[in-house]
Parts: structure tokens; sequence; C-alpha cells
């Protein structure tokens, strides 16, 4: 976990709340001392019928296509 002064959370503070947006869990200190936590939300659950929906959007994947893609990239003998 990082830590970050008040004075970096005021001049800086639109770079710290994309730092917690992407994941990121700091603290903030005054005079050397924790004050205060900033970390990301929890994200909203998904109902079901929603992830099932977006599962069924999903294009097909013929897996020998896949593989062949796979060998392109990565050495097969790994």
């Amino acid at each position: 976990m990082s830590e970050i002064n008040v004075r970096e959370l005021r001049n800086h503070g639109g770079e710290v709340l994309e730092r917690v947006a992407r994941g990121e869990t700091l603290t903030v200190t005054r005079a050397g001392l924790p004050v205060v936590q900033l970390g990301p939300l929890p994200l909203a659950p998904m109902h079901a019928t929603t992830l099932l929906e977006r599962w069924r959007r999903l294009p097909k994947v013929d897996p020998s296509e896949a593989r062949e893609d796979l060998d392109a990239v990565i050495d097969p003998t790994l």
C-alpha cells in the first residue's frame, strides 16, 4: 500500500483519483501520520439474467482456430 501526503493529494487530486480508480489503495498522511485510506469502491453485482444475456452475445470460438492463433504467438514447445 502506497502513502501520499495531504499536499500531494491537494496538488495532484486528479492523478490520485486515477490511481485509486485503477485499483490502488492509498494512505493519506499528515505530518507523517496516517489520516485516511483511499480505496476503490467494490463493483456493483450483476444479476444472473444480465450475465446470461452477455454470455449469449459472445462470438462463437472455433477451438482449432484459437489453438492456431495461440501457437502463432506462443512457443508450443513450452
